[in-house]
């Protein structure tokens, strides 16, 4: 039997230098995108050729035009059609699924299984010498059939487990697998990953030991978690406790504490493992600009062209997508999808205001809209992450295009006073409005633009040119998180208390001294702000079941005017100046681009109605029956 492997083994080839002008007698013999099946596991080259295309899963990380952050209350995407208020309006539905991103997607993750598991049982019998490189492919094969499979869980609770690949003419009906089962299965896989990976040397962008280990933290941290401990869920949700299979979600019984160790346990390994992330050492708070530069430094993983940024930053990363600029991924043009269009970009995953008002001042004090010296100036003095994430009226920015009128190079969200070139008073809208005078569609409906992840180098200023910027599907801050919350669920303060205050010194925020439920609170705070954009609110509110109270809530915009103080004035090219401008900042709730609304069942994502036909034996999620 011939394989159609295609792509993946013509990469494979190309490694392999088995594709060189001379090498027609090989073409006349077997076609490039054909190689037979049993070759591929003699050949180490092919092999490894083979497991790499299972990675292609990943796809472009969170780095989709469309991001999972607009699912949640940490932004909102600005363009229409794309499907998304159907999930954030509650009216998905087994035959209308919404927008699904492909690194979750069924179909996909199945698909990436199954080449998982077709390396894995060739690899076992595999006839290439290379022991370590046999041990390192069949380990990577494990770790990715676990990561797939934790995709799979976290978005729909329990799938069924496929361990082996079918043949054709099968029957593939097959039933769901407990939550319990679904857990142990991919804590097996990652241990028998952790195992085969010891001591390999580490391959950019592979699994590794401490990837398996830093994943088994989180999902032992899922697992431990209110949805998916049953007696839980079911007092906090009515559309779960008159769900009739619970044991596709959580764990019925069972002693709950024991979980939280073993999250625990797991956490620790992973942080044990690990090279020790970035700055996580400090025993007081860096300064302002420091905090700021050390949250930048992170988030452009040492992938940014700018001299002011410290590349170890990329110490953070345990797995990550890498992007290349000869593949001309997508991914890459991240600044463009996002960034303001008043630098002709398109403003796609905008923040929305309660994100924004979530930053604490700088000395760790909440930010209130009813104290008067917050809304006179709503974005002095805030946390240093505030700046690296969020842009908002008056921040600094690139040097704009040429057809822009901004010589200070500022971002311009708001309405101000003007003289025009006779002397008149007009009221003009900033150019990063939606009534901007440069591509006015693609303006934030907020107020804001995302700054996260958006390479700052000035070489880059319109995004034209893609940036390198990697995705962190696991970072070391997240093993510490869990580590963390594990601690405070069994009890153990001070521990957890150490280790976030390790984060907010990093950030150059002040230490917490908070305990019981306040500590609880402080560290979900800790955790939304440190991790905004990172794909973790989606799953956090969920599995806290904090979702009506977060992801519910309508969208709050901000209304920035400036008026011109008693005696000043101003001609254009306008600039934000608090010595002519006396500003005003209003916020604003907003229901017409997506009246936002919160139900049950999107605790889990249905299954298709397709794929409830083409497998009787799969039973669909709670709230989806009708």
């Amino acid at each position: 039997m011939k394989l159609k492997y295609k792509s993946i083994i013509l990469i494979a080839l190309v490694t392999a230098g088995g594709l060189s002008s001379c090498d027609t007698e090989f073409l006349d013999v077997t076609p490039p995108t054909e190689i037979p099946g049993d070759a591929v596991w003699a050949d180490g080259a092919l092999a490894e050729g083979f497991v790499t295309g299972i990675y292609a899963g990943l796809q472009q990380g969170g780095f989709s035009e469309q991001m999972l952050a607009s699912l949640t209350d940490e932004s909102v995407f600005t363009h229409t059609g794309r499907n998304i208020n159907t999930i954030n309006e509650g009216s998905l539905s087994p035959s209308n699924l919404g927008w699904v991103d492909d690194t979750y997607g069924w179909g996909p993750m199945f698909t990436r299984i199954r080449a998982a598991n077709l390396a894995i049982e060739k690899l076992g019998t595999a006839t290439f010498a290379d022991a370590v490189l046999k041990d390192r492919l069949k380990g990577e094969a494990y770790y990715m059939r676990a990561y797939y499979y934790q995709q799979l869980v976290r978005y729909y609770g329990a799938v069924p487990l496929i361990k082996k690949v079918y043949a054709l003419n099968e029957d593939y009906s097959i039933p769901r697998n407990t939550y319990d089962e679904n857990i142990k299965s991919m804590v097996s896989d990652l241990d028998s990953a952790a195992l085969l990976l010891e001591g390999k040397a580490a391959v950019k962008g592979r699994a590794t030991k401490i990837a398996a280990l830093a994943l088994k933290s989180r999902i032992l941290l899922y697992a431990a978690s209110d949805l998916h401990d049953i007696p839980t869920a079911k007092a906090k949700s009515t559309v779960i406790s008159g769900y009739a299979n619970p044991e596709f979600l959580g764990y019925l019984t069972g002693d709950r504490a024991a979980r939280w160790t073993a999250a625990q346990a797991a956490a620790k390994a992973a942080l044990d493992a690990s090279n020790g992330g970035y700055k996580l050492n400090l025993t007081a708070p860096a300064s302002k600009a420091d905090g700021q530069s050390n949250y930048l430094s992170i988030a452009m993983a040492g992938a940014s062209a700018d001299k002011a940024l410290d590349p170890s930053g990329a110490n953070e990363l345990i797995f990550a997508k890498y992007f290349t600029a000869s593949l001309g991924e997508g991914a890459r043009q991240t600044g463009l999808n996002n960034g303001p269009n008043g630098y002709h970009n398109w403003a796609g995953n905008t923040p929305i205001g309660t994100l924004v008002d979530d930053y604490e001042m700088m000395d760790g004090t909440p930010f209130s809209w009813t104290n008067p010296v917050h809304k006179a100036n709503p974005y002095v003095n805030r946390d240093p992450r505030f700046y690296a994430t969020i842009m908002y009226d008056g921040a600094p920015w690139k040097p704009r295009p040429s057809d822009a009128k901004d010589p200070a190079n500022q971002i311009q969200t708001g309405a101000y006073d003007l003289l025009d070139d006779k002397g008149a008073l007009i009221n003009r809208k900033g150019l990063d409005t939606r009534s901007s005078s440069i591509e006015d569609w693609n303006g934030s409906r907020t107020g804001y633009y995302m700054r996260k992840f958006i390479d700052p180098n000035p070489s880059l200023y319109d995004n034209t040119d893609r940036q390198n910027i990697p995705w962190p599907f696991l970072r070391v801050t997240e093993v510490v998180f869990n580590y963390v919350e594990a601690s405070i669920e069994l009890g153990q303060e001070a521990v957890a208390l150490e280790w976030l205050n390790k984060i907010r010194f990093r950030a150059g925020m002040p230490a917490l001294k908070v305990t019981g439920a306040a500590l609880k609170e402080a560290y979900r705070h800790e955790k939304r702000i440190e991790m905004a954009y990172e794909e973790q609110r989606y799953h956090d509110a969920r599995r806290w079941m904090v979702a009506k109270e977060t992801l519910g809530r309508p969208l709050q915009y901000i209304n920035v005017i400036g008026k011109f103080k008693p005696g000043k004035s101003l001609k254009e090219p306008y600039r934000y100046d608090t010595t002519i401008y006396d500003y005003t900042y209003t916020p604003v709730e907003e229901k017409s681009h997506e009246n936002r609304t919160w139900v049950d069942k999107m605790y889990f994502r249905p299954f298709s109605r397709d794929e409830i036909n083409r497998n009787a034996k799969l039973l669909q999620n709670p709230g989806y029956d009708k």
